[in-house]
């Protein structure tokens, strides 16, 4: 696999702008490589006739939809927003809400799928946040303030059969063999 296609997905599936620092770590490239990669990707989607563009600021660089194309990314967005959610939405949104805070790395394993679509999805509903773990040095998924509200509950606690489902013993084991196991590998 190319560095210029592990860098277009990256930028691909980020719900935040990356910094040339970042995308090396991630790719295993050089800054100078990484650097000319990312400025021919700039080149190469930011024409005219293209859907995809790449936004630059200082370092960092996101895909965003080309401004041309607001209206209709704007229609889609506000169906999106107000249409039912998914089943694979709605399987996300009750994980987190049981067993959140989160890392998207817990969730993939209790799903089994990848989630990242998803989260940046519930995200724009406003049903999820994200939030920066200090300690552990990862981002992880709640409930949104917004979506308590729209249950009438002032706590997480106040979900249905919390105690039970969000101490789940075989579940616990599962994340915690899977984190012994990374631990292990490095």
């Amino acid at each position: 696999m190319s560095l210029k296609s592990k860098i277009e997905s990256l930028l691909f599936i980020t719900t935040r702008p990356l910094d040339i620092k970042k995308i090396s770590e991630l790719t295993g490239g050089k800054k100078d490589e990484v650097k000319k990669e990312i400025t021919n990707l700039f080149d190469e989607y930011n024409q005219k006739d293209k859907g995809i563009n790449i936004q630059k600021i200082g370092t960092k660089y996101q895909m965003v939809t080309n401004a041309n194309n607001a209206k209709i990314i704007s229609e889609f967005l506000k169906e999106e927003m107000t249409g039912e959610l998914t089943q694979a939405s709605l399987e996300t949104l009750t994980v987190i809400a049981y067993r959140g805070p989160i890392t998207k790395t817990e969730l993939e394993m209790i799903r089994g799928v990848n989630c990242s679509v998803i989260l940046r999805n519930l995200m724009i509903r406003g049903l999820v946040d994200e939030i920066d773990d200090k300690k552990d040095m990862v981002k992880k998924y709640q409930i949104a303030f917004d979506f308590m509200q729209h249950l009438g509950i002032t706590e997480s606690e106040q979900l249905p059969e919390y105690e039970k489902l969000n101490s789940n013993e075989s579940l616990q084991k599962l994340l915690n063999n899977e984190s012994g196991d990374e631990q292990k590998e490095e």
